[in-house]
C-alpha cells in the first residue's frame, strides 16, 4: 500500500505502514526537531519525497473548490492530495479540511491521532441578511461579514 504523510504524520510516533511517500513542501515545514528526526528516519527507511504534476495539482484545486474548501487549503495540502491522487495513495493526516477536499477524488484517509472526517459541503452565509454567497469577506447586499457555514 502506498501513502502519502502530511506533516502531522512527522509530529507524531504512530507506526506507519506501506510504502512512504511526501512532498518537498511538507518537508519545508518541518521545523520541529523531533518532526525533522522522524523526517531522517524516515528517508533512511525509504521515505520519497516526490513532487506532483501541474495536472494532479489542478484536479486537487478543483476538488477542493468543489467542497468549499480552497480558502483554507495551503499549497502544501492541495500537494499532499495532488500526490496521493496522482500515484493512488491513501493518505496520512489530521486535517479535516484535506480529508473533505481528498474525499472528493476518492482518496483514502488514514487519520493519524483524530476521527475521519466525513464529506462535507461549505457555503458562504452572510452574517447580516443570511443570504448564501460563493465567497467570504463582505455581503454586496448589506455590507456584513460573510463566514464559511455548512451546507
Amino acid at each position: 500500500m502506498k501513502a502519502v504523510l502530511d506533516a502531522t504524520a512527522f509530529f507524531v510516533e504512530r507506526p506507519l505502514k506501506g510504502d512512504l511517500f511526501t512532498t518537498p513542501e511538507v518537508v519545508s515545514e518541518l521545523v520541529d526537531l523531533r518532526a525533522k528526526c522522524r523526517f531522517e528516519a524516515l528517508l533512511a527507511t525509504g521515505l520519497i519525497v516526490s513532487e506532483p504534476s501541474p495536472e494532479a495539482l489542478s484536479e486537487a484545486r478543483v476538488a477542493a473548490d468543489e467542497s468549499g474548501d480552497i480558502g483554507v487549503l495551503s499549497e502544501t495540502d492541495l500537494s499532499v492530495i495532488a500526490l496521493a491522487h496522482e500515484i493512488g495513495a491513501v493518505i496520512y493526516t489530521d486535517d479535516f479540511a484535506l480529508q473533505n477536499a481528498a474525499l472528493r477524488l476518492g482518496i483514502r484517509i488514514e487519520p493519524i491521532q483524530q476521527r475521519r472526517a466525513r464529506k462535507v459541503r461549505w457555503k458562504f452565509r452572510c452574517t447580516g441578511c443570511g443570504r448564501y454567497l460563493d465567497h467570504d469577506g463582505e455581503c454586496p447586499v448589506c455590507g456584513a461579514a460573510v463566514r464559511r457555514t455548512r451546507r
